[in-house]
């Protein structure tokens, strides 16, 4: 393999604070089992990311991004999230990859390194940022063509939705948790989401729907044809560990 310098993204160097990750699960409501687990910014205490998330700037960012996708990486195979096929869920900010190619070298030495399977691994990019759609674009096919999936995380809030999706399509959108709260008794929501779960299954996109915290909020959703969920209803993000989801039929 090629070094994997890139000036911008400096190897992860650079990011002075030290930090871990939480693993939440995604599960698959019809098969009954984890679909995926989230890798989630924490303090080396498992403190909330808030103090590790205000100390990300202009300065670091790139170097922060990079080493994100190594500690998850790392720790995600330690705990051997990879033996029953479950995917890896990393989120990486697009604003903070030069170019696509370059910027992707560490994450691929890293892989290799800890014999983690490139087709495991999910990257997930938030709207909650102003992204330049052609920018991002670059970054989905360089990543679909490397073995990755993409999830568009939070769809339904920030800066763009629908425009962003009608420019590219990720494989995964994740619906913002506001649509989700309480939708069991909003006609409206179930109304939006219903049409959203339309729109991705003729556009060949997977729905996950985040934030569940109720039965009703999963039965609603499941009506729905909602079948990857994340949340407290199933389980807390477990520090340096992988949780084991509850299932609400079994309530």
């Amino acid at each position: 393999m090629q070094a994997v310098n890139c000036e911008g993204c400096q190897n992860g160097v650079g990011f002075a604070l030290p930090f871990s990750m939480a693993f939440q699960p995604i599960v698959d409501v019809e098969a009954g089992s984890i679909f995926a687990h989230e890798a989630l910014v924490r303090g080396t205490d498992g403190a909330g990311a808030g103090s590790i998330l205000s100390a990300v700037d202009e300065d670091n960012r790139y170097s922060f991004d990079q080493a994100c996708r190594v500690k998850a990486i790392e720790l995600a195979s330690g705990l051997d999230l990879q033996k029953d096929n479950g995917y890896l869920s990393i989120n990486f900010l697009p604003n903070a990859v030069y170019e696509p190619s370059a910027c992707i070298r560490l994450t691929l030495a890293t892989a290799k390194r800890t014999q983690f399977p490139l087709d495991r691994l999910i990257f997930e990019f938030t709207e909650n940022e102003r992204l330049d759609p052609a920018h991002v674009q670059r970054i989905i096919a360089s990543y679909k063509a490397l073995g990755f999936k993409t999830a568009l995380d939070d769809f339904g809030a920030g800066y763009a939705g629908l425009s962003l999706l009608a420019r590219f399509q990720p494989d995964i959108i994740k619906i913002d948790m506001d649509l989700i709260r309480g939708i069991d008794t909003s006609r409206v929501k179930r109304v939006l989401v219903r049409a959203i779960v339309t729109a991705c299954a003729d556009l060949g996109i997977s729905v996950l729907a985040e934030g569940i915290e109720t039965v009703d909020e999963y039965a609603a959703l499941r009506d729905l044809g909602v079948r990857l969920q994340q949340g407290y209803l199933f389980a807390r993000p477990a520090f340096q560990a992988l949780a084991i989801p509850a299932w609400p039929d079994v309530f």
